[in-house]
């Protein structure tokens, strides 16, 4: 690439490939939705054009009777989601070696799509998310293309999938080929700094949330349409142990004047189900299942307060969509909830990840319960503007610095030469 064509591309939005398998689908609209939202407040700047390979495993058949993996079966090949164009192709997954020969198996189902659109129309940089397999496989992609790469790290990737010694491995090689390293928190950081990465390469862009979707709506008339009353508690996530779900379940019983409403679907649905009905508050716990995310807003607005009991978050979204309603929350102080819940107005921390330490923090909250207008303001200073903006001097950086040591043919004294600028 000569000097003409470097300069054009600082004329032009920069070109992102992002990749990664936490992206929504028309099949599973809910997965990985953060990682949607912070690339549509990219896109939005007007200075990326984005397009998006998110692998999806593969299955062989959509009957419902296979439960989840058949959606997997059901997502489209190809598809566009508010304007931004995204592949989903498949690759294998393989019970018992799957977290050994992941990287592997996603980097070679689609190494060949990625070359494919890069010769339709280059890209300059490409943006990974979730470190275990997708940062990895991306990491070799990127080497293989002589691409610059960053990769997001967002929770469970670091805090969790390190504790086995080869995936470790790969992930510390991968962060060592990134060009540029992010996290969600200071504490995923800190956990990416225990992995000897160089801490000039890490950068904290913690995620948003957006503050039109997500804003205070009637409560009386959101409660009356869902046939509500009384003190309300919400749950929601994936219908999963480390959700801690079952947790707030039992810490109904020494709350008996509330009602909670779980939102989410997952394995643990009917194990949940028999858990209320066997702890006697069965008739307090409303399943509401899966939530479109543009109807979620109307169960943070009819609830009094947010409850999230997780054993291990990175940053978790939930609790700012609830704030950005006007609700607070309850949660437990893990990771990076403690940059969340930052005082009073946004709720109440727990120390004691129990039935009883929910309990207590539950009613603490209630002891001296935020008013919702003050509750949505602590919101609004979690805008994606200044995730957006760091997104940017990161990408044009890295491109820049790329972009400076690219060989260039310079001559002198009619011989030609290669140099590096």
């Amino acid at each position: 690439m000569g000097l003409a064509a470097i300069s054009s591309t600082l004329e032009r939005p920069l070109r992102v490939l992002t990749f990664s398998s936490l992206f929504p689908n028309a099949a599973q609209p809910l997965n990985g939705v953060f990682v949607e939202n912070r690339l549509r407040h990219l896109v939005a700047s007007g200075q990326v054009a984005a397009r998006v390979v998110a692998p999806v495993p593969w299955f062989p058949s959509a009957n419902p009777r296979f439960g989840a993996w058949a959606r997997f079966a059901g997502a489209p090949s190809f598809e566009e989601r508010h304007g931004i164009k995204v592949w989903h192709p498949r690759f294998p997954v393989i019970p018992k070696v799957g977290m050994t020969l992941g990287p592997l198996l996603m980097y070679f189902w689609t190494r060949g799509l990625v070359r494919k659109l890069q010769a339709d129309a280059d890209f300059d940089l490409i943006d990974a998310h979730y470190f275990y397999p997708d940062g990895v496989a991306a990491a070799l992609i990127a080497r293989d293309l002589g691409k610059p790469l960053v990769i997001t790290a967002r929770g469970t990737d670091i805090n969790l999938i390190p504790q086995f010694a080869l995936p470790k491995a790969q992930i510390r090689w991968a962060a060592g080929r990134a060009d540029g390293l992010v996290t969600v928190c200071d504490a995923l950081r800190d956990a990416l700094l225990d992995l000897d990465v160089s801490p000039d390469k890490v950068r904290v862009l913690r995620n948003g949330v957006d503050l039109v979707s997500f804003c205070p709506r009637d409560r009386e008339e959101v409660r009356a349409r869902l046939g509500l009353s009384g003190r309300i508690l919400a749950s929601v996530g994936h219908l999963i142990e480390r959700k801690g779900h079952h947790l707030i379940i039992d810490a109904l019983r020494q709350l008996p004047d509330f009602t909670l409403l779980i939102a989410g679907g997952g394995p643990d649905r009917q194990d949940l189900e028999s858990r209320a009905m066997k702890a006697g508050v069965g008739d307090r716990v409303r399943f509401l299942g899966e939530i479109p995310h543009e109807v979620l807003p109307d169960i943070y607005s009819a609830a009094d307060a947010l409850v999230l009991a997780s054993s291990r978050e990175g940053w978790a979204n939930v609790l700012l969509e609830s704030m950005a309603c006007g609700t607070p929350v309850v949660a437990s102080d893990v990771w990076g909830t403690r940059e969340v819940v930052g005082d009073g107005e946004a709720g109440v921390l727990v120390e004691d990840r129990s039935a009883d330490g929910i309990a207590n923090g539950v009613r603490a909250l209630f002891a001296a319960l935020p008013d919702r207008s003050t509750t949505r303001s602590y919101a609004e200073q979690f805008s994606w503007d200044a995730t957006t903006e760091g997104q940017l001097a990161l990408f044009n950086r890295i491109v820049a610095d790329r972009n400076d040591h690219l060989p260039t043919i310079e001559t002198i004294d009619g011989a030609a030469f290669q140099s590096r600028r």
